[in-house]
C-alpha cells in the first residue's frame, strides 16, 4: 500500500484535466504509437460529449485515466468507426441488432494506466469501478468500445464479459493489430460477475479493496456548463 492515498477524480478540470490528458497521451503513444495530432483528428469531433475520470498520485500527476463519450450530435465514436475498414458496417444498425440503446450508452474510448509504479492493477480496478459506478449514477445502461485483445483478456479474467458487436470481427485499429468492437449491458455483466466471480464483483462493483484510493462521494456528472 502507498504511504499516501491516491485520489480518484470524476470530470477533472484545469491542472487535473491536463494531468489526465498527459497520462493518456503518454500511454497511447508508447503502446500504440498514437500522436497528439492523431488524437485531435480521432477524438476532436466528440469533445462536447466527452468525459474523463482519472487517478492522481500524491504529486497530482495522473497515473490512470479513462475517456468516455456520451451520445450526442456527433454520435458514438465506436459506432461511427464501424463504417471504416476492416468492418464497413452500419454501427447504429449493429448496436440495435444487439439491443443497445445508443442514448443510454457510454463509449469507453480510452483506458490508460501508467506502467512501472507497482500499482497498475489497483488503478485499473479503480477505473473500472469508476466507469460502472458513474454510469449507473447517470442512468447509463450500456457501454460500447473497440478494445485491444490484451486489455479485453484482463476484463474477462475479472469476470467482466463483453459481446462482439454484430457484423464485426477482430482487426487492426488505431495502432492496435488486434482490436474488437464490443458492447455490454452493465446490469447483466455485473449480475453475471456476482455469481461467477464474487471476489472480482466485490472489487470492481462494490469497490472493496480500493482502500488506497480516495473515491468520490457523488458520482453524478457536472452539468455541461460547469465542465
Amino acid at each position: 500500500m502507498n504511504a499516501a492515498p491516491l485520489r480518484f477524480v470524476l470530470d477533472p478540470l484545469g491542472e487535473e484535466l491536463a494531468a489526465a490528458l498527459r497520462c493518456e497521451a503518454d500511454v497511447f503513444l508508447e503502446r500504440y504509437g498514437n500522436t497528439a495530432a492523431e488524437f485531435e483528428v480521432e477524438y476532436g469531433p466528440y469533445l462536447d460529449a466527452t468525459g474523463f475520470m482519472t487517478v492522481l498520485d500524491e504529486d497530482d500527476e495522473a497515473v490512470a485515466t479513462a475517456r468516455f463519450i456520451e451520445f450526442g450530435p456527433a454520435g458514438l465514436k465506436t459506432l461511427n468507426d464501424l463504417s471504416r475498414p476492416p468492418w464497413g458496417v452500419d454501427g447504429l444498425r449493429s448496436a440495435r441488432a444487439a439491443g443497445v440503446d445508443p442514448e443510454r450508452t457510454w463509449d469507453i474510448a480510452t483506458v490508460a494506466v501508467r506502467p512501472g509504479a507497482g500499482r497498475e492493477g489497483l488503478c485499473a480496478a479503480a477505473l473500472y469501478h469508476g466507469i460502472v459506478t458513474a454510469a449507473f449514477a447517470n442512468d447509463i445502461e450500456f457501454v460500447v468500445m473497440i478494445m485491444d485483445s490484451y486489455p479485453r483478456q484482463l476484463l474477462t479474467a475479472l469476470g467482466m464479459q463483453t459481446q462482439v458487436l454484430p457484423g464485426t470481427v477482430t482487426g487492426e485499429y488505431l495502432g492496435s493489430p488486434s482490436s474488437t468492437p464490443l458492447w455490454a449491458n452493465l446490469h447483466r455483466m455485473f449480475e453475471r460477475q456476482r455469481h461467477e466471480d464474487p471476489d472480482a464483483y466485490r472489487l470492481i462493483f462494490q469497490g472493496a479493496g480500493l482502500d488506497g484510493i480516495a473515491l468520490p462521494t457523488d458520482w453524478r456528472r457536472r452539468a455541461s456548463s460547469d465542465r
